[in-house]
Order: C-alpha cells, then structure tokens, then sequence
C-alpha cells in the first residue's frame, strides 16, 4: 500500500540549542491515516520536533510543509492555563474560527463543564482539557505530546479508542508502552540527533532497537580494528618525515575517531535505593476499614468496609478513576489518615519513603543542592556510604553543572528523577509511590523497574501505567468510586479477567418447566468443557516450551559475534523471539482465563 500525500512534514529540519546541535537533517512526515510513535529519551528533542511540525518553533535550517487546508491540532506536554478564565475560553484558543457548538461537545464528551475556573482544575482535568482543545478544531494531524498524564485509566481507555477512530494523521510521544502499542503503526525514533524511521508499530520497537544496536555494534568492532590499523602505522612509519602528504590519513584517524565516540550509546540513569533493616513479616493489617467525607449532594463513601492483610516484600498496585479516593485509602493504609470505622495495624520497624505525585516535597526556589543537601556539605549518604553530590547527580542524569539550578527551571521529567534521587538516598524498607511514572522516559522507566523489582521491602503504587503494573506487582487494589474497593491477584491484565469472569452473568436459579414436547433446556454448567479442561491441562506445558524456547533465542542473540557472523540470521531470530514472546503473553492470558472460569464453576475440571 503506497504512502498517503504528507499532510504535515518537516525535510532537512535542523535545531541547535547554543553550541550544541540537539538533531540535524531530519524528515518527518504524517499523512491522513498514519498512527505514528516518536520514541527517543528525554532531552532527545521529541518535544522540539513536534513543536517544528506544530509550526510553534522554526528550525534553524530545513524546511516545513502543511498541505493547504490541512488542521492541526497540537497537545503540548505541559500546556498553561492561566491565562484563561474558564475551560470554555481555553478551548475555544485552539480554533481558527469561533464555534461554540464544538466548545461544548468536546468538553461535554471529556465530562468537563464548559464554566470551570481554569485556576481550579486537577491535574488530570488540566490533561483532558489540553486534549479537548486539540481535538476542537476537528484537525486532520493530531501531534499529542504525553498525553496519558494525569489521565486515569478509564479515560485513558476512551482516548485510545478516540485515536483509534480517527481517520486523520496521528504522532504521539508518550512513555505508556501500552498506549504506543495499541495504537501506533509507524515508529520514528529519535537517537543522538538522528531520525531513525521503521514500517512497524512501538510493539515491536525492542527487537528492531537491538537490531540497530547489533549492527552498530558490528560497524564499530571494524572499525576498532582499522583504527588499530591506522595507529600501528602511524607508529611504525612514522609521520614526521612525511608530514605534508601524511596529514589527511591523520585527519582521517581522528574522524574515525570521533565517529566512534558517536556510536557510544548516551549513558543511562543509574538508579538505587538504599534499604534499611528488615521490618516484621507483617507491614499492614486493615480491619473492615470505611471512610466517607461530606459533598455537597450529602455524605459520599470512599471506602466501605475494606480488608486486606500486606506482607513484607509485597507489592500492591492501586487502581480507579481520578477523584475514586485512590490516595485517600492509600493514606488510611499507611496510618496518615484515621478510618471513619474499622482498624489499620502497622507492623514493626517501618521505614517509610513517600513519593509524592504533585512534588510538594520540591521547593522550586532551592537549588538542586539544596534539595540533596539541605544541611550543606558536598557528601550526600547512600546506602551507609559517602556520594560526591556531583558524582550522585551524574547518576540520575544532571549534569553536575546544573547542582545550582532552581527546581523551577527544570522539566517535568527531571523534576520526577530529582525527587526519586532524594528518595532513593534515604534508608527504607516501605516504599509508597504516587504516579511515580509521569514525565519520565522509557529508558528511566525500565530502570525504575529494575530497581523496584530488586527492592527487598514492600511496595504500594498508585498507577495508571497498565504495562508499569503488568510488570511489578503482585495484586491489585481497584477503588471503583461508589464505596467500594476489591483487591485482585497479580498485574492489570489479571485483574481484567478476574474482574469480567465475577461479572459474568449467573444462570438463571429456577426455570419453568418446558411443555409437554418441548425439548429439555440446557443444563446451567457446572464445570469445564471437555474442550477447555484438555486446554487447561495442556496449556502449562506450551508455556514451558515457549520459556524455554525464548531463553534459548535470548542466549543465542546475547552472543556478540552472531551479527556479524549471520545478520540475515540475526534478523529472523530477531523475528522469532518477538512471535514467540507473544505466543507466551497469549497463552499466559489464556490459562488466567480459564483458571477463573473453573473457580467461578466451582473448581470443578
């Protein structure tokens, strides 16, 4: 299928921030109906590219083209707000030619009253207004920079089938993997100043992202070696004889050079968390807990008579909408806030950290020394050990030149790493962290993970992230909003089907008897199928083999001279190892399907 016309592109677009060139020579192009992820790290320049097609920046050298005619609507990552008296003022901005009609259904179908006071909003209405204001002007292009945060699941969940239906041209920058991968088709990525470009959606971005790796690697073991060439024939022929003639080979020995520091990977945020002794076997006992608050349409339950019991080594997700009383419960769980009726036990020996979504904890005027340091002094204590301040910011990604920067010059992102280096310094064996994912990328994120996964206390995270949670948590807590709150075992996946297999309807508990004639009705099902039952049985034995077949392509792509060697080979176990991983992801899925439907049934096979 041949590429629709661009409706918005940028060709040869270059940006230099100072003397630093942030991407040169760069082509981008969205045409009515491509679902296109820009992926890079923070401080890439995703944003700033989005902003050249946006039309808000100008690239320092290149070009932009908008088909004539063609809309675009642009959803920046941390739009302002204050400048509007009211949503509907805010939302009208985006349109070229005033339409209330439009003002009032886009934000009638984001649950957002036309009349609220702007300085009011939450962070999450803050987010779905910036959408409603993109979405207004019914654009042909979509550019949305992050748009999940702040979002709750449900409107998360909205928005994905919003961009699905949309028939114009999509590029999302986003770090919710579940997001990129439900909807991108194309994939642009944004590496140390280049645009690399792939005809594959973000879920397949990890095996193509080591495909380039591999081969780059492959390039730069040759030229390690003609390097190595070079310098023994500088030392055993000597230039200084010959300097005049000689001096392009040495220009060239130091362009090789530098192109090898090039293909240096940029280094990633070394993340650790300094953990205090054990605490007791238990950390938290709820008893029937319930809390309410006064609304104006009278008393509303946040949570009704919930019980849990939390485990040292525990990791517990919580999720619900935005306003469910998420934070609420997770207060009450931690002893910050009383119950209204019921009892909170703390186990022994707690050390707690508390991450905090808004980073109240960040006073903007101080300085990134201040905040790791607020005693003074030039060592900051990790893990029991002394840390140059330099050397510990270095770690989470800042330059150490930046240790005299206010927190309010940073960006959203580096605000979220300078509070989790503050954390993470701090001895504990409790970690509770709300929305601790915004604004960070996905290297960050993966390393977070890492570090989460190792952490030998108990976990409590507050997410809309579905991967995030997928990934590290061992049940799941979902406040629904009218009171109450069930706890499911595992990740969101699980308790999505744990959740549709207790809503199934029940068979009917008695039945008129049929006429005289009339064929018997079915029996209500008791067990399994035949059918599912064998499934049931046979499905732990495919997930092995499928285990055993990714760590053996795993090890087998792990070898360093297998590009180099094979590449075409390299490629199609490449292929196969993402086909397997999501032959094992289904199967996995299918068996938690089934296992809930036998205890829904009873147990029975």
């Amino acid at each position: 299928m041949p590429p629709s016309p661009p409706l918005v592109a940028l060709k040869g677009a270059t940006v230099n921030l100072g003397a630093t060139t942030l991407f040169a020579g760069v082509d981008v192009s969205i045409g009515r109906g491509d679902k296109v992820a820009l992926v890079g790290r923070n401080g890439s320049g995703k944003s700033t590219l989005m902003k050249c097609l946006a039309g808000r920046i100008e690239p320092d050298s290149g070009e932009r083209f908008v088909q004539p005619g063609a809309r675009i609507g642009w959803l920046e990552q941390e739009p302002d707000l204050k400048p509007f008296p009211t949503l509907a003022d805010f939302v009208a901005a985006g349109q070229a030619e005033a339409a209330p009609h439009r003002v009032e259904a886009v934000l009638d179908a984001l649950s957002l009253p036309p009349d609220r006071a702007c300085a009011t909003l939450s962070g999450g209405e803050a987010r779905r207004a910036a959408i409603a204001r993109a979405l207004v002007d019914e654009p042909d292009v979509l550019l949305f920079d992050e748009p999940t945060n702040h979002l709750d699941i449900p409107t998360i969940l909205w928005l994905e089938q919003e961009l699905k239906a949309f028939k114009g041209g999509l590029l999302l920058i986003s770090h919710d993997r579940a997001f990129l991968q439900n909807l991108s088709r194309r994939t642009l990525w944004l590496d140390r100043g280049v645009m690399r470009e792939t005809e594959r959606g973000f879920a397949e971005f990890e095996a193509w992202r080591e495909e380039v790796f591999a081969a780059e690697e492959a390039a730069a073991h040759k030229l390690d070696q003609k390097i190595k060439a070079e310098l023994k024939w500088m030392w055993e022929g000597g230039i200084s004889g010959r300097r005049t003639r000689n001096m392009g080979r040495v220009r060239r020995l130091q362009d090789m050079r530098t192109e090898r520091a090039n293909r240096i990977r940029s280094r990633q945020a070394n993340l650790g968390v300094s953990e205090a002794e054990v605490s007791g076997k238990l950390v938290i006992e709820a008893e029937g807990i319930s809390k309410s608050f006064d609304g104006p349409a009278g008393p509303r339950a946040i949570v009704s008579g919930f019980s849990t019991r939390i485990l040292r080594g525990d990791r517990v997700g919580l999720i619900g909408p935005n306003g469910a009383g998420k934070t609420t419960l997770l207060r009450m769980l931690t002893g910050e806030l009383a119950p209204d009726a019921g009892t909170v036990r703390l186990g022994t020996n707690l050390q707690t950290i508390v991450f905090d979504q808004r980073r109240a904890q960040l006073d903007p005027q101080s300085t990134l020394k201040q905040v790791l340091l607020p005693e003074g002094g030039d060592n900051i204590w990790v893990g029991g050990k002394p840390r140059h301040i330099a050397s510990y910011l270095k770690d989470f990604l800042f330059d150490p030149a930046m240790m005299d920067q206010p927190v309010r010059a940073l960006s959203g992102g580096e605000r979220n790493r300078l509070l989790l280096a503050r954390l993470f310094a701090k001895p504990s064996n409790l970690m509770v962290l709300d929305e601790p994912t915004n604004d960070l990328d996905m290297d960050t994120l993966d390393l977070l993970e890492e570090v989460l996964a190792d952490y030998d206390g108990t976990l409590l995270l507050l997410s809309h992230d579905r991967d995030f949670l997928d990934r590290l948590v061992t049940s799941t807590i979902a406040v629904e909003g009218d009171g109450t709150a069930i706890e499911y075992a595992g990740g969101y996946s699980d308790y999505l089907v744990q959740r549709r297999a207790a809503r199934a309807p029940e068979p009917a508990k008695a039945a008129p008897k049929p006429a005289a004639g009339a064929p018997a009705a079915p029996k209500a099902r008791t067990k399994l199928s035949y059918k599912d039952a064998r499934e049931l049985e046979e499905l732990p034995g495919r997930m092995a083999a499928l285990e055993k077949r990714v760590k053996a392509l795993e090890a087998k792509l792990a070898d360093p001279a297998f590009y180099g060697k094979d590449p075409a080979g390299f490629q199609k176990a490449t292929g196969e190892l993402t086909a397997v991983q999501a032959d094992l992801a289904a199967a996995e899925d299918r068996w938690l399907e089934l296992e809930a439907l036998k205890e829904e049934l009873g147990g029975g096979p």
